[in-house]
């Protein structure tokens, strides 16, 4: 056989070095130990990175710095609302920021005991939507809030905790209501089922989630060393909650170091540059988690309630 034409490296002169623990990225000190969640997950890239953000909520708790939890509606629909309320109560979200689609599925859920319309026959014979008690019960909560004063998901939370509905301890807005801490709403007109019935109406709607909005900024306002999430929103929480950490920097408050975190099934433009990358230019961390909400927001619980039985 003729000799190949093309010439190979002499490895002959390669240089060896001795194996060493201090090269490595990953040891056993890394590995996970059988036993309770938190000891189980090891210590390395995206498991690291869901127990670091669930330290940075404990921290947050312990001094008082703001735990917001953005929401949209899907984080219900794969029913594991019981978990939020349940952080709710243990102290470990001081806000929800949530999408007009939430007071939806929430309502449902408190008045149901079921949601998430099967919308392909529904919109094939013009029923999509349509529900008569979804509309009412809302619409009219969010023209009486602006009547009042109150902002859109204190006046949700507010009327279904006050109602006789037979599911309403599965009602994150009215287990927040209960525990007075705020959920704001942030609607995009002709987004949601209830902007198509009779009972709409614009002027309560905006002025309600404007109301929501100001909130937000407050609570964004106390951000420092506090931790902002956010669930499955890819446009509406993301564009709301720049502008409202603009807003409370603009207004003279310290927003700098925090920690951020965005969860979702695919990685989205928005998410990634207002919740991960330009918020904390100025110092904190951020993490982005990619997976299903039935699975990723039970892992994080399980962390907080470990970390919090221990302590």
């Amino acid at each position: 056989m003729p000799p190949s034409k093309f010439k190979r490296l002499d490895n002959a002169k390669m240089r060896l070095t001795d194996a060493s623990s201090e090269k490595c990225l990953v040891s056993i000190s890394n590995f996970s130990i059988p036993g309770p969640l938190t000891d189980s997950m090891p210590d390395v890239l995206a498991a690291r990175n869901l127990k670091t953000l669930a330290k940075a909520l404990c921290e947050a708790k312990s001094s008082g710095a703001s735990r917001i939890w953005g929401i949209g509606g899907h984080v219900i629909k794969v029913g594991v609302a019981p978990l939020i309320i349940d952080l709710i109560k243990r102290g470990f979200i001081s806000a929800v920021a949530a999408n007009g689609s939430i007071i939806i599925h929430d309502f449902e859920v408190a008045a149901f005991g079921a949601t998430s319309e099967n919308v392909v026959p529904a919109l094939d014979d013009g029923a999509f939507g349509m529900t008569r008690e979804t509309g009412e019960f809302l619409n009219n909560a969010i023209t009486k809030a602006a009547d009042e004063d109150l902002g859109l998901g204190e006046a949700v939370g507010k009327a279904i905790s006050e109602s006789d509905l037979p599911n309403r301890e599965h009602s994150i807005l009215g287990a927040a209501y209960g525990a007075e801490i705020p959920v704001t709403v942030h609607v995009a007109i002709g987004a949601d089922v209830i902007h198509m019935h009779p009972s709409m109406d614009g002027a309560a709607t905006g002025k309600t989630s404007h109301a929501d909005f100001l909130v937000l900024a407050n609570e964004v306002s106390k951000l420092e060393g506090g931790v902002f999430i956010n669930f499955g929103s890819a446009v509406v929480l993301p564009e709301v909650f720049l502008k409202a950490l603009a807003l409370a920097r603009n207004t003279g408050h310290k927003v700098d170091c925090f920690t951020t975190a965005n969860f979702d099934m695919y990685r989205h433009y928005r998410p990634t540059v207002n919740i991960l990358q330009r918020p904390t230019q100025k110092g904190g961390q951020a993490f982005d988690f990619s997976g299903h909400h039935e699975i990723m927001l039970p892992l994080l619980y399980q962390l907080l309630t470990e970390d919090d039985a221990e302590a």
